[in-house]
């Protein structure tokens, strides 16, 4: 018998777009853990490398709402709808440089809609709780 659903995972085809707007497939699996509700993990692959990155699971929400005049994130990664709504636009800036990829929107739009099915905006700070008593249980214990 399986127990409750505990996290949310997504595979996302999308494209890396090169300065001279060539264009790579990457795949992004987007997985989120009931455990650290403010969290995404996404791990972007492509044929040679795969980088991960934790993406905060309101600044994604924020984004597919967002559009290239004001796109939600001010920092190194900034999420935005497209001119063509049905694409989704994430920059990522970081030691190795910037990185623009572009993905259907409607996987994002699925994603963060599980994850507020398994975990409301605004009820994650219990669980957090939780979870760090559990974690300092663990610290004792050790």
């Amino acid at each position: 018998m399986a127990g409750p659903v505990r996290d949310v995972r997504e595979v996302v085809p999308m494209h890396l777009v090169l300065s001279d707007a060539s264009v790579l497939p990457i795949r992004a699996e987007l997985s989120f853990e009931a455990g650290d509700p403010y969290t995404v993990r996404v791990a972007f692959a492509g044929a040679h490398s795969t980088s991960t990155w934790l993406i905060g699971r309101e600044l994604i929400a924020h984004g597919v709402l967002a559009d290239a005049s004001a796109p939600a994130g001010t920092g190194d990664v900034r999420i935005w709808r497209d001119e063509d709504p049905a694409y989704l636009l994430i920059s990522l800036s970081g030691v190795e440089g910037d990185a623009l990829l572009a993905g259907p929107a409607e996987p994002f739009v699925a994603f963060v809609a599980a994850t507020v099915a398994l975990v409301p905006f605004g009820s994650e700070s219990p669980r957090m709780e939780d979870e760090i008593s559990r974690l300092i249980v663990t610290l004792l214990d050790a």
